[in-house]
Formats: structure tokens, sequence, C-alpha cells
């Protein structure tokens, strides 16, 4: 599957910090510590009703992951799946009277063409669920050949007993696992599992539904098992940064953890969990089942400019769960305004310390309502006092696109 294309990034003088972030399995702000090569997992959309603004600003915090490792010398290798067949896809598709392959393939183009107006920083790979199939097989069938994986009927599902760690990247307890798994797409009542947590591996072919023959019969994968194939094939075990919204910590990265380390008999998946939270809108969380959603592509066509949308969803910090409203926009679209009518002066004050800042609060679990305030204050001060260095604006310029994703 393609990805989209790359923004250019400009180069900024020195470099930029080590980055800090927020583990969900340890409960503490970290160090990554990669080393010459950063390696970044994140789940991406199951294709329909995409790009929604909370999509939208779990994309834009990697995004910010990526620049901030760049920035601090190091080569990045992102690798982002798309679930491009499972049970949600097909059941929008039947209601919506579209073949379900189709529907996948229209979404998924338009989730490019949303990242490309963000500005957001593409992955390496861009791994459709359907192309990953030979490569989620072998994973499967290692984890049957070490009883992790049973058969019930003509199912593949992975015993959590199997995984002695399991509930270490969530840290819930079972109760709430319970209730978050049948609510996330899992099967906590069906009768013959060793486990009500069990999840499925390879789903049996159904009349009706898609499938591809395997050496486990016709079927299609399970969810979880799709991204900790992904994963090992291109990241190997122990990769930095595993992200994703935080509705996806448990099940599927507490799932997709312990199939990888079951398999492959090594500890830990990945060296941090990191989520970014909800956007809500009214009150509520905005998803595809309430019927809620605000779209990328509609704001956009309504003639926005994207880096105010941008700049509306860095404004506050990336694991804050937040609502949505128009304030947030028109507060985003006048700060942009400002920015720009600073960069745009023959000179301005030192714009080095603006640099440091932003590179200090980015560094730290990425800290976007500091880092944006401290460009506030220089757009501030150089619309009312101006300044007398003439290579100011550029460097504001260079550093808002670099390290914020924002085009001045």
């Amino acid at each position: 599957m393609e990805s989209w294309a790359r923004p250019e990034v400009p180069r900024l003088p020195g470099r930029g910090r080590p980055l800090r972030l927020s583990d969900t399995a340890t409960g503490e702000v970290r160090p990554t510590a990669p080393g010459p090569t950063a390696r970044l997992y994140v789940c991406g959309i199951t294709p329909y009703d995409a790009t929604h603004l909370g999509h939208a600003a779990t994309y834009l915090a990697f995004d910010l992951v990526q620049r901030v490792w760049q920035d601090a010398g190091h080569d990045v290798q992102y690798v982002q799946n798309v679930t491009d067949v499972d049970d949600p896809l097909l059941q929008r598709a039947e209601r919506d009277g579209e073949d379900w392959s189709e529907l996948a393939r229209r979404q998924t183009e338009l989730f490019r063409t949303d990242m490309v107006a963000l500005r957001v920083l593409p992955p390496a790979d861009f791994v459709g669920a359907v192309e990953a199939i030979p490569e989620i097989v072998p994973l499967v069938r290692r984890l049957l050949d070490t009883s992790a994986g049973y058969l019930l009927d003509d199912d593949v599902y992975f015993s959590v007993q199997s995984s002695p760690r399991f509930g270490y990247e969530s840290g819930l307890d079972e109760p709430t696992m319970r209730a978050l798994f049948a609510e996330r797409g899992g099967d906590p009542e069906r009768p013959g599992k060793k486990d009500p947590l069990d999840p499925v591996l390879w789903r049996a072919a159904r009349p009706g539904e898609p499938s591809w023959d395997s050496p486990l019969g016709p079927g299609r994968p399970g969810w979880h098992v799709e991204c900790a194939a992904i994963a090992l094939e291109r990241l190997g075990m122990s990769f930095d940064v595993q992200g994703g919204g935080s509705d996806l910590a448990f099940p599927h990265h507490e799932m997709s953890a312990a199939h990888a380390e079951v398999a492959t008999g090594e500890w830990p998946f990945a060296r941090a969990y990191v989520h970014a939270g909800m956007v809500g809108l009214d009150g509520e969380k905005m998803s595809k089942s309430r019927g809620n959603l605000v779209l990328v592509s509609t704001l956009c066509e309504s003639g926005l400019d994207p880096a105010s949308l941008r700049l509306a969803l860095l404004g506050a910090h990336y694991r804050a769960d937040r609502d949505w409203t128009a304030a947030m926009l028109d507060d985003a679209s006048a700060r942009l305004a400002r920015w720009r009518a600073a960069a745009a002066l023959p000179a301005g004050p030192d714009a080095a310390p603006v640099l440091d800042r932003v590179r200090v609060r980015l560094a730290d679990d990425l800290d976007t309502p500091a880092a944006l305030a401290a460009v506030d204050r220089w757009a501030g001060e150089a619309l009312s006092r101006g300044g007398s260095d003439p290579d100011a604006p550029a460097l504001v310029r260079d550093l808002a696109d670099a390290l914020l994703g924002v085009r001045l």
C-alpha cells in the first residue's frame, strides 16, 4: 500500500533534546532513548468515516514524535497499518450498499489526502491488513504450534493464559478488561473459549464475508494479530514506541503485545506504549458509533486553512481528553495570523531563545501548549516592539515548520 507525499522539513541550527514520553505500561514519563534509528509503530485507521478529528489528533501527536526525534539527530523507521478488512468496515459497507473493498480504498485515499493537508510526515511502511495476510498466517501457525493458539470450531483463538505478563501494558483489573473487551470488538461470552478474554487470531470463512485461502483454512485475520505481525516483520521486537489513541490501550495494544511476546519468547514488544487522548463533541467522545464526527476533509472543503486546524489540535496536550469547539478553531486561526504577520517582518527579536524553548517543551512529553506559548511571546514582541535581527523571522518560520508542522 502506498503512503503519502512527504513535506519538506527545514533543517534547524544545532540539535534537539532527547525525547521523553508518557509510558502507559509504567505510568511514568520516561526517556525514549532510541539508537541511531528510532522505531515507531502507530495503529492506523479502519477505513470508513475518515478522517475525523480524533484520528487527526492522534496522528499529529506521533508526527511530533517523528519531528522531535529527527531534530535530535535520529533517523526514524515509522510503520503504520490500515485495518482494511474487519467487522466494522464490513458492517458499514453492508449498511451503505457498497462493496467493502471499494469503501476501504476510497476512505484510505481520503485519509492520505487529509494527512498531506495537515503536513503529517508519512510512514516508511503503510501496510494494509489484506496485504499482510502472508505475514499474519505464519504468526498464527507459530502460536498454534506452541499451544498458545487453539481451535474453536474452525476459528483460531489466542489463550491469554499463555502470556505470563498479560495485563502489564494497560494495568487494568479483570472486570474492567472484560467490559472493555466486550465494548471494543471482543466476544467474552462465546461458549467454548478457555478464557472470556481470549481474542480471535483467525476467523474462519462465513457466508457473505470475504476470506482468503491459507494453511489455517479459508478465513481472515483477527484485529490484534494484524498489528503484531506487521510490526514484527518491519521493526522486530522491543521497538521504541507503540502508539495510538487511548482507546487502543486495551484490548488492542495489550493483545498485540501478548501475541508477539509469546510467539517470539522475547519481552517487551515495545519499549514504551504511548496513547493520545480522545476528542469529544458536546460532552461525548467523538466516534463513528455515535455519529458525531467532525471530518478534516469537511473543514478543509469549507475553506479552512489546514494550519489553523493543526494549531487548534496542538493547543491541548496530546494526552488530554478534550471537547472540540468552534472557539478552539477561532483562537487557532487568530494565532496563525499573528505568527504569520510577525514572521513576515523584515527583522525581529532574537529567535534563538524561542527555538531552544520550543525544543525543551516538545522534548518533555510533547508539551505543545508551552511550545505554542513560546512562539506567541516572540510574535507578540515582534509585532509590538519590532527587533533588529534580520535572520529572526526566517528562523521562526523554520522552527514552526520543522518542529510543529505549521507553515508560516
